[in-house]
């Protein structure tokens, strides 16, 4: 009478191969899910950063949008002024968030009346395929390409 514990190699070659199959399966899934996440994410901060300008140029009226896009941010604690508003967190402030890279372009007058927010996936196709940018009016277009977005770029709806 044989008494055999455990399992057998080609047992334990089958159970390895059914996880390497789901994994083969899933990690793609997750990369693609994580990568709307990021886009989502550049979509919301844009909105944000619309919002605080607004709020900024009416708040200083006599400079109008900021300068820059570290003028919307400022450290914990923080107290409002015309160089650290406050009305967004400062990671987003300082340019970059969930895989995207936010840039502030003003008009260089004062009182400043426009302005350009472009946000770039950090990898293309990695961190995000779409390059988003919105201006003074509110819009945010995109660029499919990933490379270049501006004004006349194409709207999201």
């Amino acid at each position: 009478m044989r008494n055999d514990k455990g399992f057998s190699l080609i047992e334990l070659l089958v159970v390895i191969a059914v996880i390497l199959i789901i994994a083969a399966i899933a990690i793609p899934n997750f990369l693609s899910s994580r990568l709307r996440a990021n886009e989502t994410s550049a979509v919301a901060s844009l909105r944000v950063i619309n919002n605080a300008a607004v709020t900024y140029s009416i708040t200083y009226p006599d400079l109008g949008f900021p300068a820059q896009l570290t003028a919307l941010g400022g450290a914990s604690p923080c107290s409002g002024s015309s160089t650290q508003a406050c009305l967004i967190d400062d990671q987003l402030a300082q340019g970059g968030k969930a895989g995207y890279t936010f840039v502030w372009t003003g008009d260089g007058a004062v009182p400043s009346v426009t302005f350009l927010v472009t946000a770039t996936p950090q990898v293309v196709g990695g961190s995000g395929k779409l390059m988003y940018c919105t201006d003074q009016t509110s819009v945010i277009h995109y660029d499919p390409s990933g490379s270049g977005c501006t004004g006349a770029s194409q709207v999201l709806q």
